[in-house]
């Protein structure tokens, strides 16, 4: 597996240039965030050796390379999930890359159901922590001991610097943001009102099918973690309502303007 990281690491380096200080996932609609960046080299990630191409709508597939605030930062537009039937080391493979190439932290944002009934679609959300109730862990199997040890703590997944340096950000640029947790689930089924029902009894307040593999596989490797969720819509039971993707990407591109502010001044800080 190493070797396949570092053949990408190798080929982005060939193209991209000096090393990202800090690199960001974007999540389902979320990808404008790479046509922000100045300089910018954008690469497709059917150009990288052993890249994982998204089958997502809303990921466009594509790593771009350029500065934020003069930081130096990696877009990624699109990511792969385990509901595509892939497996974790592909699911994670972006997360490892990023961490070989140089970057200190990542920032990982997703569209995320509102468990919380105190939320509202369109309202941005720093993840304090998570439930993994995915069924697996990218870590399973022979540990590589390059990439970080057999048993890694997870007392702090994401880091509370990052999530000191995201409220001064969305303070700053006047974007309201709250806290919580963030649940992941297999998908790619929404989930039912039940279940909905048993993750706020558990303390979840949002829920969706991303991000907690790769903040796992950053955090075996000693990266920094940031995690960010776009409350899309109201979960399952919520509200009267059917839930379905379409609604997703549009909230999404209607909270655009305060998620490229926040990231940007987020980024502004590290």
């Amino acid at each position: 597996m190493l070797e396949r990281i570092d053949a990408a690491v190798e080929a982005i380096g060939r193209r991209g240039g000096a090393a990202p200080q800090a690199a960001v996932v974007l999540g389902s609609g979320l990808g404008d965030f790479a046509d922000t960046l100045a300089d910018p080299v954008a690469i497709p990630y059917g150009e990288l050796p052993y890249w994982p191409a998204s089958s997502v709508v809303g990921h466009p597939g594509r790593l771009v390379i350029g500065t934020v605030a003069g930081r130096r930062v990696a877009a990624l537009a699109g990511r792969v999930h385990l509901y595509e039937g892939r497996d974790p080391g592909d699911v994670v493979f972006a997360a490892r890359v990023m961490g070989r190439l140089g970057a200190k932290q990542l920032i990982l944002t997703n569209a995320a159901g509102g468990v919380n009934t105190g939320f509202a679609s369109g309202g941005l959300m720093v993840i304090d922590d998570h439930i993994n109730l995915q069924g697996g862990n990218p870590l399973v199997g022979d540990n590589d001991d390059r990439l970080g040890p057999r048993f890694p703590d997870m007392t702090e997944v994401y880091s509370q610097r990052l999530r000191r340096i995201a409220d001064e950000a969305a303070a700053a640029a006047g974007v309201p943001v709250t806290h919580g947790v963030y649940a992941a689930l297999l998908g790619p089924s929404y989930e039912t009102p039940a279940e909905i029902r048993y993750l706020r009894t558990i303390g979840a307040d949002a829920v969706g099918m991303s991000t907690v593999p790769e903040a796992i596989a950053a955090r075996h490797m000693g990266l920094e973690v940031l995690g960010i969720s776009c409350i899309s819509n109201m979960a399952a039971g919520v509200l009267p309502a059917p839930l379905n993707h379409a609604d997703v990407l549009e909230t999404t591109r209607r909270v655009r303007g305060a998620f490229l502010a926040l990231l940007e001044g987020i980024i502004e800080r590290l």
